[in-house]
């Protein structure tokens, strides 16, 4: 699990470090849990308007790899490579993205997925957090995070509803 640092050591706020975005998808959490952990899933919604993805390895399990190319509408490749942290079915997801381990000064971010029921819907919430106030602004202004990860949930509502 992601923390923020709030004890008496480190009293650090990292707000200037996180993205959070949430959806509220038509669709039991049961579906929307699958179409995130299930390879034939994921492979078809994930990331913004335009990419498509090729998918490596998806090992979910904690210590488990994620490895997927996504191909931009640029005509880019995308490569990205994850380990997932901690999973709590059908709670949470956790990993980390460009590292190996929870806190590795390696990683280009850590991620925490949410899934909560809300009146027979699922609220999904995405909660990115980076190294350093530096490279949140960099995801934000050179790579578009935040559109990018509201474009993906988009493509995630619009998947799970046609299953």
């Amino acid at each position: 699990m992601l923390e923020r640092k709030n004890n008496a050591a480190n009293n650090a706020d990292t707000t200037d470090r996180e993205i959070i975005i949430s959806r509220l998808i038509d669709a039991p959490r049961e579906l929307v849990w699958e179409a995130m952990t299930k390879p034939e899933h994921v492979v078809h919604w994930w990331g913004p308007n335009g990419f498509t993805n090729t998918l490596e390895k998806m090992d979910f399990r904690v210590g488990g790899e994620w490895h997927h190319v996504m191909h931009g509408p640029d005509g880019k490749n995308y490569p990205s490579r994850s380990v997932y942290t901690a999973i709590d079915k059908p709670h949470r997801i956790e990993f980390c993205t460009g590292g190996t381990y929870k806190g590795d000064p390696n990683a280009i971010f850590e991620a925490i997925w949410t899934f909560e029921v809300v009146d027979g819907q699922t609220k999904v919430t995405i909660h990115l957090f980076f190294p350093d106030a530096e490279a949140r602004k960099m995801a934000v202004e050179k790579i578009g995070a935040i559109e990018g990860g509201n474009q993906t949930l988009a493509r995630l509502a619009g998947y799970v509803i046609k299953t």
